[in-house]
C-alpha cells in the first residue's frame, strides 16, 4: 500500500506504506491519515535528519547481507535478473526531506492518508 504525503509547499511524496511507518514512528504520527504542522516540523526535520545519519553509519546486517547473496549469486540465479540493489533509507527519505524542508520555508503543513 502507498502513503502519499501533501503540502502546498512541494509536490507529492508516494512511499510504501513499510518505509513511511518507519518516518511516522519517528514523529510519533498515526500511519493511516494524519499531519504534521508548521510549528512540529523543526522537531520533524531535525528526527529525520538524524535517523538518516544514524542509517549512513549502520550499513545493512550481515544477515540481510547473507540473504541477497543467497538469491542473486552464479549458483542459484538464472542470469535474466538485474543485480540487486539495495536503496538506502537516505535515499528513500530525501524527496520526503525535500517536502519538509520546503513546507517549513513556506509555512505549509503536510498531510498524508487524505
Amino acid at each position: 500500500m502507498l502513503i502519499t504525503f501533501k503540502s502546498k509547499a512541494a509536490p507529492e511524496v508516494l512511499m510504501y506504506q513499510e518505509h513511511a511507518n518507519r518516518i511516522l514512528d519517528l514523529w510519533r504520527k498515526e500511519h493511516p491519515r494524519g499531519v504534521l504542522t508548521v510549528d512540529e516540523l523543526p522537531q520533524a526535520i531535525a528526527r529525520l535528519q538524524a535517523e538518516i545519519e544514524d542509517s549512513k553509519q549502520h550499513p545493512a546486517s550481515e544477515e540481510v547481507q547473507h540473504d541477497v547473496a543467497r538469491h542473486h549469486n552464479a549458483t542459484t540465479d538464472d542470469d535474466e535478473h538485474e543485480p540487486a540493489q539495495e536503496v538506502s533509507f537516505a535515499t528513500r527519505a530525501f524527496p520526503l526531506m525535500e517536502m519538509l524542508r520546503a513546507a517549513e520555508r513556506e509555512k505549509h503543513d503536510i498531510v498524508w492518508g487524505v
